[in-house]
C-alpha cells in the first residue's frame, strides 16, 4: 500500500512539475514574443479616455454590448473546436488566380482590388495601392501550433512582389486581421497606417515609426492625396493577450474618391449602426461585409450570413461582396455555409451580391459581375 501511495506521490509531483513548466514557457511566450504587440500607455489613455466610446480604461461598443460569456458557453465553445464539423475545411487546397507583380506595380486605370480570402484586400485606386487587414500569413494565431492553416497553398501574390504600398488600413487587432509577419514584411514599403484608435501601439512596438501612424475614433476622418478614409462604428472587441481585452478600438470603414464610395466591415456584429452609417454616407457603391466565423454563442460581435445581407440593406449597397469566409476555419459552421446562406438571403432582397475568385483581379464599377460559385469545386 505504501508502495502504491509513493507512486500516486511521484506521479503528482510529475504532473504538478509539467504544468509549472508549460505555465513558466506560456508566460515566457507571452512576456518576450512580438507576436503580441506592444501596450497602452498612461499618456494614451488620458488621451482615449475624451471618447465616447471610451470608458474605465476600456473601449465599449455602442448600448454597452459585449463579448462576455458564462462559463457554461465557454466550455461550450472549447468543447466546439474538439467537434468533428463536416465540410469544415474543403477537401483539396482552394486553387486561386495569381496575380502577376509587374501588372499591380504598373496598374493606373479603374478601380479594381484583389482579395486575399478572409478580410484581407490589395485596392487599387486612384493609382494608389491600399492594402486592408492584411493577414497573409498561414495560420492565424501567434503561434503555427496555434491555428489551423489557409485553405490555400499560396497567395495572389506574395508580399515581397508587391509594389510600393500608399497605406494600410487595419480594422482591428485581432490575429486574423493585424498579423505581426505581413506587418514586419510590409512595413519598409507601406507609406502610411491607418487604424482605429489604439492599435497603432502594436504597429510601434514592431518598429514602424509614430509618424506613419494615424489613428482615428468613430466617425473621424483622415485624408490622403484625393481619397478620404473615414472611420465608422463596429460592434465587436479587441484583444492578443490575456489582459489586453477592449484596449483598443475596432471599427468599420469608409473610403472614397470623388466619384466612388466604398465601405469595409471589419468584424461585427449586426446592429442599427449599419443603417446609422448608411444613412449618413450611403449610398454605396461596394460594400465588403463580414460574413463568416459566427457562432451563437457570440453572435452580438459576429454576424449570421443573413444578417450579413440585411447589413448591406442597411448600408445602402449597391452591391455586397461577403468576406470573412473562404480562408481560415475559426468556427464551428461547414466552410461553404457562410457563402451559401448568404446568397440566398441576398436574393430573397433583390441585392446584388458577388463572389469573386480569390486573387481575381476585380473592377468595382463594373455591372456584368456575375456570380461564380467557384466553392463547388472544393466541396466534400
Amino acid at each position: 500500500m505504501k508502495r502504491i501511495f509513493k507512486i500516486i506521490q511521484r506521479m503528482l509531483v510529475a504532473i504538478g512539475v509539467i504544468i509549472g513548466v508549460i505555465i513558466i514557457i506560456g508566460a515566457l511566450f507571452m512576456n518576450l514574443s512580438p507576436q503580441f504587440g506592444g501596450k497602452i500607455s498612461k499618456e494614451q489613455l488620458d488621451l482615449y479616455a475624451k471618447s465616447e466610446n471610451h470608458q474605465k480604461g476600456k473601449f465599449i461598443n455602442i448600448g454597452g454590448v459585449t463579448n462576455d460569456m458564462s462559463v457554461g458557453d465557454m466550455i461550450k465553445a472549447i468543447g466546439g473546436m474538439f467537434k468533428t464539423i463536416p465540410n469544415a475545411r474543403p477537401q483539396s487546397p482552394i486553387e486561386i488566380q495569381k496575380i502577376d507583380s509587374v501588372n499591380v506595380a504598373k496598374y493606373h486605370a479603374k478601380t479594381r482590388f484583389v482579395w486575399f480570402g478572409h478580410s484581407a484586400f490589395l485596392l487599387q485606386m486612384k493609382s494608389k495601392n491600399i492594402l486592408i487587414d492584411p493577414m497573409l500569413s498561414e495560420v492565424p494565431a501567434p503561434h503555427p501550433l496555434l491555428g489551423g492553416k489557409r485553405f490555400a497553398r499560396e497567395l495572389p501574390i506574395e508580399i515581397e512582389k508587391l509594389p510600393n504600398i500608399d497605406a494600410v488600413i487595419i480594422s482591428h487587432d485581432h490575429y486574423d486581421h493585424l498579423d505581426y509577419e505581413s506587418i514586419m514584411k510590409l512595413k519598409d514599403k507601406v507609406d502610411r497606417f491607418y487604424t482605429p484608435l489604439g492599435v497603432g501601439s502594436h504597429l510601434q512596438e514592431w518598429g514602424i515609426p509614430r509618424k506613419k501612424i494615424v489613428e482615428l475614433d468613430w466617425w473621424q476622418q483622415a485624408r490622403f492625396d484625393d481619397i478620404r478614409l473615414i472611420s465608422t462604428p463596429a460592434q465587436h472587441f479587441s484583444g492578443r493577450g490575456l489582459s489586453d481585452g477592449n484596449h483598443t478600438l475596432w471599427c468599420s470603414w469608409i473610403i472614397q474618391s470623388d466619384d466612388e464610395n466604398i465601405y469595409f466591415s471589419g468584424d461585427s456584429g449586426y446592429a442599427s449602426h449599419f443603417k446609422e452609417i448608411g444613412d449618413k454616407y450611403g449610398p454605396f457603391d461596394f460594400a465588403m461585409i463580414e460574413c463568416g466565423q459566427y457562432n451563437e454563442l457570440w453572435s452580438q460581435i459576429h454576424m449570421f450570413p443573413e444578417e450579413t445581407a440585411l447589413a448591406g440593406r442597411d448600408l445602402q449597397a449597391k452591391k455586397i461582396m461577403p468576406i470573412h469566409w473562404g480562408a481560415f476555419k475559426l468556427a464551428q459552421h461547414s466552410w461553404t455555409d457562410p457563402i451559401e446562406r448568404v446568397s440566398k438571403k441576398a436574393a430573397e432582397l433583390s441585392l446584388p451580391l458577388i463572389t469573386p475568385e480569390i486573387g481575381k483581379a476585380t473592377f468595382i464599377g463594373d455591372d456584368g459581375l456575375a456570380q461564380n460559385q467557384w466553392w463547388n469545386h472544393n466541396q466534400k
